[in-house]
């Protein structure tokens, strides 16, 4: 009686402070005000904008379809908040319950929500990093640069890593008439993602429009010229590529150092949190005040062995978010567990490449409908008998059939014939995914384990 008391008191007049002001932290802040919450909200930003969606900037943006500062996420309601942006987070006061921010103010709290997100990860050598004409993708002011020097029509672009970003701004770029060099340190582009076999079927796709494809290359480094601006690449096999333009596509960093020395369990690979979104400190013994979402987040998930999965996905950061908020002002048995199944698409050279489930984690996979030579095709993947993903090129349509299929534990192979294969489909082949040991940009979802130490790891990827 007296925990409802007080949890009815906190919806009142409590304080809550989001960190992280762009998809999941502005859901979470609706959602809170449409559940009732009545107390101060304060939303903490790095970026001197209000929340704006990302996706577009390596799609219609990069093709001039949509203009950066025409990104804003619609508001679903008014969530009567205090905005801090443009100022980072640069620590947390887990005593006094206080955000310190880069100004040398701080934001008192009750309840904590973390949304910070991932930040691209950089090239590791600064002083080529800072070359005129190396970027990277994934703010606005990025993509408004990166735009700027496309329509300067440079004679040609080299994109460093094939994965979705890196795919998405090759296709971008060949889209605008550019010529593209993509250097990918795998053997196939969207590897670490989908695996050798999509991956192939991927890389032809990329040929077939004209992009310089060198898989199992590095970059080892970026050349600038007399007056700091980039000229060149030198390659792992030795060659040189003359570019004007080098976009860094290595992926994600999430955005956890601001939380060094808390005492959460926060580092590399995210923030772990239990399923209703509460982070763990580094004792794994879980917080009642402090919670996480979106692609910050690492929580663990039934239908995947329990291991903890860390999402880059937009319809997971809205659907966290709101588990969170509805948790942060709920009492214990009200709150909820966040079991969504992972879901993400992209766009690339003509085709909507979709998936749903964790491909990384299967072991083979078989192509139930359509061919991987025509690139209009289903794969669905699985893992000790039964289908844990499904892998669609242009087969968009078939995603939510396969999303049951999963979430139903359906057992690998299929037993259907599809329409295009009344007698049946192929064989279970290996999906061909690179070793989990070794680094990689490429997945959208990364599945750990939690291990407190981890807050010691330091990451230092090789050149890609």
């Amino acid at each position: 009686m007296a925990a409802d008391s007080a949890v009815r008191a906190f919806r009142r007049g409590g304080r809550i402070v989001i960190v992280g002001a762009s998809l999941a932290g502005l859901r979470a802040a609706e959602h809170l005000r449409e559940e009732g919450f009545g107390g101060s909200l304060t939303l903490v930003g790095d970026e001197p904008y209000e929340p704006y969606d990302r996706p577009p900037l390596s799609k219609q943006v990069l093709l001039g379809q949509v203009l950066p500062q025409d990104t804003d996420l619609p508001r679903r309601r008014a969530v009567d908040a205090r905005w801090r942006l443009g100022t980072a987070a640069t620590g947390l006061d887990r005593e006094n319950r206080r955000v310190l921010l880069a100004d040398g103010d701080a934001v008192e709290y009750d309840r904590l929500l973390i949304t910070t997100g991932v930040r691209s990860r950089p090239w590791p050598q600064e002083s080529e990093a800072s070359l005129d004409g190396v970027c990277v993708l994934r703010t606005r002011d990025d993509t408004t640069r990166l735009t700027r020097r496309l329509a300067g029509r440079p004679r040609r672009i080299l994109v460093i890593g094939a994965g979705f970003t890196g795919s998405e701004i090759a296709s971008a770029c060949r889209e605008r008439g550019l010529e593209v060099t993509v250097a990918e340190r795998g053997p196939a582009p969207l590897v670490g993602a989908l695996g050798g076999v999509v991956g192939t079927a991927a890389a032809d796709l990329q040929r077939d429009h004209g992009v310089d494809l060198r898989c199992g290359i590095t970059v080892t480094a970026l050349e600038g010229d007399p007056a700091g601006r980039l000229r060149r690449a030198h390659l792992s096999d030795g060659s040189q590529l003359d570019a004007d333009v080098a976009v860094v596509a290595l992926g994600a960093v999430r955005n956890t150092g601001w939380l060094e020395g808390t005492g959460l369990a926060a580092g590399p690979r995210g923030i772990a949190c239990d399923a209703g979104c509460r982070a763990f400190d580094i004792h794994g013994i879980v917080t009642d005040d402090i919670f996480a979402a979106g692609d910050v987040a690492r929580t663990p998930h039934p239908l995947f062995g329990y291991q903890f999965l860390s999402l880059e996905h937009w319809g997971n950061a809205v659907a966290q978010a709101e588990i969170a908020a509805h948790n942060m002002i709920s009492p214990g048995t009200e709150r909820r567990p966040h079991l969504w199944t992972p879901a993400f698409w992209s766009s690339q050279f003509g085709v909507t490449v979709k998936s749903v489930g964790v491909p990384s984690m299967a072991d083979e996979l078989v192509v139930t409908q359509g061919s991987l030579a025509e690139r209009r095709f289903v794969a669905a993947y699985g893992h000790q008998g039964r289908i844990i993903a499904a892998v669609g090129f242009d087969q968009a349509k078939w995603m939510g059939f396969y999303q049951r299929l999963i979430e139903h534990a359906a057992p690998f192979p299929p037993s259907f014939h599809a329409v295009d294969r009344p007698g049946g489909g192929q064989q279970p082949v290996p999906a061909r995914f690179p070793d989990p040991a070794l680094p990689s940009h490429g997945p959208t979802v990364t599945l750990t384990g939690h291990s407190p130490s981890e807050r010691r790891v330091v990451f230092t990827p090789a050149p890609a």
